[in-house]
């Protein structure tokens, strides 16, 4: 699915993270998010392959990346540990400096990438999520049943890993399937693959204490930077038939954490970036390919 890309498997502070890297142009780090893999990107990657040299990896927890168990608190799932790893990964390749591009559980990885490592980070498109802290806060009923895994996913162990570990293939295409897409977006082979990653229990494990960690140890965090914004400029998008449009002012959202900030809602739902990949290629090069400086 990465034509001319080179997979590879890095070993960072006993963390293995694997994905892929191609392209030419400036670095472009590509997250992905909840229950997928790096291989969400396979149709965006080859509209960008001659503006970027882009690295698609698989958090710690999802795909072929390491999947530790986790501390009591959580930690081990951070935010904050997530995105070390991906500093590391990136400057592993010699980039210490970079853009990112991200959706849902990645974005949120990226915010707290660029809140910790802002020297590195030059802007971010952000696909579908508002602020972590902001979305728990201002839940409604709405919200609520919408993202019912969110509220599911952060019981505690081994609940819901119990539950998900009974099907995780029913479990998967009832989540990712429900939107207002259904399962379209997915190619035959993206689809296979997710789905088993999806089937190692560690990874359902792992992808629990992502959730547990983003409702205490990441709130943490966030609160512990309470008046500090962004210091990279951002694009936020999201899809006009999702959950973020129905229920949050995204951008007023994001311009309480965040300096310079725009965006708007897509013709789309939540997996923005398989549904709609030429918008959101179109997007990241018209923002990420200029002088983000000017």
């Amino acid at each position: 699915m990465f034509k001319d890309f080179e997979t590879f498997t890095k070993t960072l502070d006993g963390t293995e993270i694997h994905g892929v890297i191609g392209g030419n142009g400036p670095p472009l780090l590509l997250l992905h998010g909840y229950p997928q893999t790096h291989v969400m990107w396979h149709k965006v990657t080859p509209l960008l392959a001659e503006n970027f040299t882009m690295v698609a990896a698989d958090l710690r927890g999802y795909g072929q990346s390491s999947k530790p168990v986790s501390a009591p608190d959580h930690s081990t799932y951070s935010k904050r540990v997530m995105a070390t790893d991906m500093a590391r990964l990136m400057e592993s390749f010699g980039f210490t400096q970079f853009s990112i591009l991200a959706h849902d559980r990645g974005a949120r990885v990226a915010h707290r990438l660029a809140l910790d490592w802002e020297d590195r980070v030059r802007g971010m498109v952000l696909l579908d999520i508002a602020p972590t802290r902001e979305m728990y806060k201002n839940t409604s009923d709405g919200f609520a049943r919408a993202y019912w895994h969110w509220f599911f996913l952060i019981q505690k162990a081994p609940f819901p890993e119990d539950m998900i570990g009974a099907d995780p293939r029913a479990f998967w295409l009832k989540k990712c399937g429900a939107g207002s897409a259904g399962l379209s977006p997915f190619t035959e082979e993206a689809l296979a693959d997710y789905l088993d990653a999806f089937s190692d229990p560690a990874a359902i494990s792992a992808s629990c204490e992502d959730y547990r960690a983003a409702a205490t140890i990441d709130i943490r965090h966030d609160n512990e930077d309470e008046g500090r914004k962004l210091a990279c400029p951002i694009r936020v998008f999201w899809g006009e038939t999702g959950a973020i449009e129905a229920h949050f002012d995204c951008l007023s959202l994001w311009r309480e954490r965040a300096a310079d900030v725009d965006g708007k809602a897509l013709p789309g739902g939540h997996y923005l970036a398989e549904e709609l990949p030429d918008q959101v290629a179109e997007l990241t090069l018209k923002f990420l390919g200029g002088d983000l400086t000017a």
